[in-house]
């Protein structure tokens, strides 16, 4: 197995702008990847399969739900603290980071957003605790950055709801416990369901053949006359303005998450470079490795800097969801190029699992167009900066 030799670069000190707590929070996740999760991720990769094994441990470190508060099971963190944990989980594998975002921002979030206090009670503790794994229900088949269009709907047959249709794209679905369905009532309306594994009707089943995230597990979420309680439904909030609320935490954390693995390529490239010798000198020393290396370092400590600013303003609540594409958008592309050019520093050893550029680079494929793509955003910015929506 593999030795986990990183270390952070931190050009601009950011450091001295972290709280005692939130250096703490980081570094403790990031020893127990080095210990846990970096000896066998390459292995599960491999694999295409997702190691159940670690999921007490990213409870323990604070990765389910960082900041829902303590009565409900979470660790009540500041938002930054939540954004360190995944840069920390995604500077390992995107794959993780992923498992953890979704059960945080996608079904945690929404439950204690959306819910009401019996279901914050019954659902949050357990899925603080990894107990229960959560999905997030809203991409279809034929509606992915419309999901406006979705075809999922639910009827009311007086005592419970019927619920048809399926999710594809699905992260944490094939072994999830519960799941956060988004769908259309009798309206129109698009309201929030708990759907909970085994009720009658509900199926996971798994996408194979992905190149990319293949140590997370991606499934479906198929309902042929589902019998959902009316308790299920989450009531403090219904349109399609509640599942994007919790993108825009999802986002909030991709935005960290990706300098994670910037930072990994990064390390490792320099690291290599400095080792690596041809011509009777390290490649270091030759002018376009420096220039390579000086560009990355660059771009990572900018999206640092957009980044930490961001977690400033979610933690005031001012961040708007503008702000959020914008850095998703940024540190992803950033993210891309850092890999490509560390895989071209590491030669012809970049594409092995000897080293973790081409899993992190094939991740980052996905993570690109998840969650909204990277054109998507960049409408997003146009429309907010001329107050015209170019998606129709």
């Amino acid at each position: 197995m593999r030795t986990d030799q990183f270390q952070a670069p931190d050009y601009f000190n950011m450091d001295d702008l972290l709280t005692d707590e939130h250096k703490l929070i980081r570094d403790s996740a990031r020893e127990w990847i080095k210990k846990e999760v970096s000896p066998i991720i390459e292995d599960y990769y491999e694999r295409a399969e997702f190691p159940k094994q670690v999921i007490p441990g990213l409870a323990a470190i604070g990765g389910f739900g960082p900041y829902i508060p303590e009565q409900y099971g979470g660790p009540g963190l500041d938002q930054i603290s939540y954004g360190l944990l995944m840069q920390e989980l995604e500077r390992c594998d995107s794959g993780l980071r992923s498992t953890s975002s979704v059960q945080s921002s996608l079904v945690m979030y929404p439950i204690y957003a959306y819910g009401n206090e019996e279901q914050r009670m019954k659902y949050l503790p357990k899925l603080a605790t990894g107990e229960f794994i959560g999905s997030f229900g809203l991409t279809e088949p034929d509606h992915g950055s419309n999901p406006g269009g979705m075809t999922t709907n639910f009827k009311d047959m007086g005592d419970h709801y019927l619920l048809n249709g399926a999710k594809m794209w699905i992260s944490n679905s094939p072994f999830c416990d519960i799941a956060v369905v988004w769908a259309k009532n009798e309206e129109g309306r698009i309201h929030g369901l708990i759907v909970e594994r085994g009720m009658e009707g509900f199926t996971t089943p798994e996408t194979h053949g992905k190149l990319s995230l293949r140590a997370s597990a991606t499934g479906e979420l198929i309902f042929d006359n589902v019998k959902v309680p009316k308790e299920n439904l989450l009531p403090n909030k219904s349109g399609l303005g509640a599942p994007l609320g919790c993108l825009d935490s999802a986002r909030y954390g991709i935005a960290w998450g990706a300098i994670g693995a910037a930072m990994d390529c990064y390390d490792s490239a320099l690291r290599y470079s400095k080792e690596r010798i041809q011509f009777g000198k390290p490649i270091a020393s030759f002018q376009l490795m420096q220039k390579k290396l000086a560009e990355m370092i660059t771009e990572i400590t900018k999206a640092q800097l957009l980044t930490f600013r961001l977690g400033q303003l979610k933690n005031e609540g001012k961040a708007t969801t503008a702000q959020i594409s914008m850095a998703k958008r940024n540190n992803v592309a950033m993210a891309l190029g850092v890999a490509r050019e560390a895989r071209q520093i590491h030669g012809a050893m970049g594409i092995t699992n000897e080293y973790s550029i081409m899993r992190h680079m094939a991740n980052l494929e996905s993570v690109v167009t998840y969650e909204g793509t990277h054109d998507i955003h960049l409408l997003i910015t146009g429309m907010d900066i001329t107050g015209i929506p170019a998606f129709k």
